[in-house]
C-alpha cells in the first residue's frame, strides 16, 4: 500500500479510529488504499487518497436516498463516487473543512447498511 499523503494523514486517523470502534470492524487495503469492513467482509467505508483524482476522501456505503440527501445538502462537502456512486454510496472530502458530527453519522450509517442485524443489535445497547 502506498502511504497516505501528507493530506490524507490526520483525516486518516480519525477516519480509521470512528470505522474501527464499529462491532467487529477490520481494516484491510482495498485497491491499494485503506478500507473498513465489517468481519472480514463486506467493506462499508473506503479511503480515496487522490486515487481516481486530485482530492482527498471516502466513500461510504449508505441507506436509500441518503447520497442525494447529502450532495444536494452540500456538493462542495459529498459527491457521488465513481464504481459504487450507481449502487447509492456518499463520496466525502477530506480536503474540505468538515464536521465530524457529519461525517461520523455518514460511517454509522454505511455500518449499518451491511453489517448483520445482531451487530447492528450492539449499537443500539
Amino acid at each position: 500500500m502506498d502511504r497516505p499523503s501528507a493530506a490524507a494523514s490526520v483525516p486518516l486517523e480519525r477516519l480509521r479510529a470512528l470505522c474501527l470502534a464499529l462491532p467487529e470492524a477490520t481494516e484491510r487495503v482495498s485497491h491499494g488504499e485503506p478500507a473498513w469492513f465489517v468481519r472480514r467482509s463486506p467493506q462499508f467505508v473506503s479511503l480515496s487518497d487522490h486515487h481516481h483524482d486530485d482530492r482527498v476522501g471516502f466513500w461510504a456505503a449508505a441507506p436509500v436516498g441518503a447520497q442525494q440527501d447529502w450532495v444536494e445538502r452540500d456538493p462542495n462537502r459529498f459527491f457521488v463516487p465513481p464504481y459504487v456512486g450507481g449502487r447509492g454510496w456518499v463520496g466525502v472530502y477530506l480536503d474540505v473543512e468538515q464536521d465530524w458530527d457529519d461525517i461520523a453519522d455518514i460511517i454509522e450509517d454505511a455500518y449499518r447498511a451491511v453489517a448483520p442485524k445482531s451487530l447492528v443489535a450492539r449499537l443500539e445497547s
